[in-house]
């Protein structure tokens, strides 16, 4: 077991014993994990007016109040459920903030099938931005940005959530099979075929290098 799994794990012995305390630190160790999946699935007509660092703290609320639910079952791995509870969160705030306007489209298949925000290609292309080489004037930069976030518009979306899963928000492919509800071997076949789409994506887009490409 690694240091970090480890001592995970023993924070998480403590917060079942009842320690609020060894909770919070659990929940500090992932906020990182957390406010990534938060950044890519946030709404982008609430950018501005809702910081991933709010939704976090709701979402931490949410944690410590169903707590006790999590330890009497433990039907999922710990951060699985972080995750669940945050992603939940999310949407509930896009409710509020959106009401009507709320896309139903944009939604990722979850854990209890119920509706998590969908990472967007635009969040997506922004972050793949940072794997420029060149590129650097603004308007050049804002073609290439609509170039990439066009073509990732047409990967298939769960191949496209897949990538998400296991690139930005870094889940093992076990765990993106369970968040998706899908077979091991499907979501690593899925993986492969959307890493090789992203890459003849990326190879035909000006100011990606080859070495960029390699997620």
């Amino acid at each position: 077991m690694s240091g970090d799994a480890g001592a995970n794990a023993v924070l998480l012995g403590r917060a079942l014993g009842g320690d609020g305390g060894a909770l919070a630190e659990l929940f500090e160790r992932h906020r990182g994990r957390l406010e990534v999946m938060v950044r890519l699935r946030l709404d982008r007509r609430l950018q501005g007016r809702l910081d991933p660092a709010d939704v976090l703290q709701e979402a931490y609320l949410d944690v410590a109040r169903r707590f006790p639910e999590y330890a009497a079952e433990r039907a999922l791995p710990f951060y699985l459920w972080l995750r669940l509870l945050t992603g939940q969160k999310l949407a509930e705030l896009h409710r509020r903030h959106l009401g009507a306007k709320m896309r139903n489209a944009g939604l990722e298949v979850s854990l209890d099938r119920g509706a998590l925000p969908r990472a967007s290609s635009a969040s997506l292309a922004e972050m793949l931005m940072g794997r420029l080489t060149s590129a650097s004037r603004a308007a050049v930069r804002a073609e290439t940005r609509l170039r990439v976030q066009e073509a990732l518009n047409s990967m298939d979306p769960l191949d496209r959530e897949v990538l998400v899963l296991r690139h930005f928000e870094v889940l093992s492919n076990e765990e993106t099979a369970r968040v998706l509800g899908i077979k091991p071997s499907a979501a690593s076949n899925r993986h492969v075929r959307a890493l090789r789409r992203l890459e003849e994506i990326l190879s035909q887009t000006p100011g990606f290098a080859e070495s960029a490409i390699g997620l």
